[in-house]
């Protein structure tokens, strides 16, 4: 019989409880004080003080700031796919499917608002291991791809067949989108970003029931291929 490895955190320990709680201390305590004095401003040993733990103890959970802003994306993720659960499992038509999963998204990550701005000035950065689209954030990136397809592919929608398996991918790309003008947007409860989410949906779900007409084929093999372009 096989002996079994006990589990891990991702830092080596056991993951035993009591670690799984320092572990989420630390998080949150990150989390509240990159939204009280933006993440730029938050050093490592301002987390352990204010979470009540040595720095090395900080470090052995979390490696560097960056591993906790990746913990945060991939818990992030976990809870826009909860979030987005109920209207998957209600609905059948695209847009209102599509539509969920947006906004439960802008759900997830209206406590981080106060935070997001001063974050993103560091997540823009072409070479940053916190820009969505690099190497360090591919686990979160697929998982929220993952989310994009099991909506379109749990509706009614009818796509062009070269199109849809690039679909989810062109819909996480839109998602980021709506994130930029989240992030950007003060107006009263980000309210402007839900009226983009609204006005935004119907548009997409238009453009993907006109992708199988002929006469639009051409211009979805000019996107295809610009697609595959950037991609090498």
């Amino acid at each position: 019989m096989t002996e079994q490895t006990a589990p891990t955190t991702a830092a080596g320990e056991p993951a035993t409880a009591r670690g799984e709680q320092t572990r989420q201390l630390i998080l949150d305590t990150a989390m509240r004080l990159f939204q009280e004095r933006g993440y730029a401003r938050t050093t490592m040993r301002a987390i352990a003080q204010e979470a009540g733990v040595a720095v090395g103890n900080a470090y052995y959970y979390f490696g560097s700031k960056d591993h906790l802003i990746q913990e945060f994306y991939a818990r992030a993720q976990v809870q826009h796919r909860a979030a987005a659960q109920p209207a998957l499992d209600r609905e059948s038509d695209f847009a209102a499917r599509l539509a969920g999963v947006l906004h439960a998204g802008v759900d997830v990550l209206t406590p981080s608002h106060a935070f997001a701005a001063s974050f993103f000035k560091t997540a823009a950065e072409p070479t940053s291991p916190l820009s969505p689209f690099s190497e360090e954030s591919s686990a979160p990136r697929q998982a929220a791809v993952d989310l994009f397809a099991e909506a379109l592919d749990g509706s009614t929608a009818k796509v062009d067949a070269e199109l849809r398996p690039h679909l989810p991918e062109l819909l996480w790309l839109a998602y980021m989108g709506v994130v930029l003008y989240w992030v950007h947007d003060r107006s009263p409860g980000q309210a402007k970003t839900r009226q983009l989410i609204d006005g935004a949906v119907p548009l997409i779900d238009r453009l993907v029931g006109l992708s199988r007409l002929r006469v639009l084929r051409p211009v979805t093999r000019q996107v295809l291929d610009l697609i595959r372009t950037l991609r090498h």
